[in-house]
């Protein structure tokens, strides 16, 4: 698939498109910072180019991958989210960042929310987890919102990572939980909702 038909999704505030060359300083600014400790960093410049081309290559090389979050109105980039199945991986996995000063407004919970939905639509997937460090509380907290559970029996990419399972398509379709997903998002998009205490993403 070449990166010009990476499909663009959109939601109430977000574009999700295709990573371009012009996204990149956000990309080497967040994973060079603290932010990325969960997720193999901080990297130094060559690290950061490398898997920012791995994010590329990834759409070329599977069919599917990380979309970047842009604001509908600004174009303005608020991190990532898609699917990412590297080599090594026991499974397909859902995931996401955000870059350090843009957590806390529902970003990542309408991104992942719209992405998942286009990997088990369009996408053909019957399912999917989150590899997710078990310090990295903001992402666990942020899985468990959007329906994933620990997954104790699954494999794990190098066991020292809890596996969180998303709900089976079918499930999501049954209404209950995706109606409470996008409630929940619709919180983020007023503009009176102020949220208290830790970040949610």
């Amino acid at each position: 698939m070449a990166t010009r038909d990476i499909p663009v999704l959109e939601t109430r505030r977000l574009v999700l498109r295709a990573p371009e060359p012009e996204d990149y300083p956000d990309f080497k600014a967040t994973f060079s910072s603290y932010r990325s400790r969960f997720m193999g960093g901080p990297l130094n410049r060559y690290e950061a180019w490398m898997l920012y081309a791995a994010e590329i290559g990834h759409w070329n090389i599977r069919g599917f991958g990380m979309w970047m979050i842009h604001d509908k109105v600004t174009d303005a980039t608020y991190g990532m989210a898609g699917g990412w199945f590297p080599a090594g991986w026991p499974e397909r996995e859902i995931a996401w960042i955000i870059w350090p000063d843009k957590a806390g407004h529902g970003f990542a919970l309408e991104a992942t929310h719209a992405a998942r939905a286009h990997l088990y639509g369009p996408g053909g997937w019957d399912g999917a987890v989150s590899y997710i460090d078990p310090k990295n509380l903001d992402s666990i907290r942020l899985a468990e919102r959007l329906g994933a559970k620990k997954d104790h029996g699954a494999a794990t990419i190098d066991g020292n990572d809890a596996v969180y399972r998303h709900p089976s398509p079918a499930i999501l379709k049954s209404g209950q939980l995706a109606d409470g997903i996008e409630l929940e998002i619709s919180h983020y998009c007023d503009p009176l909702f102020k949220p208290k205490g830790f970040p949610l993403d």
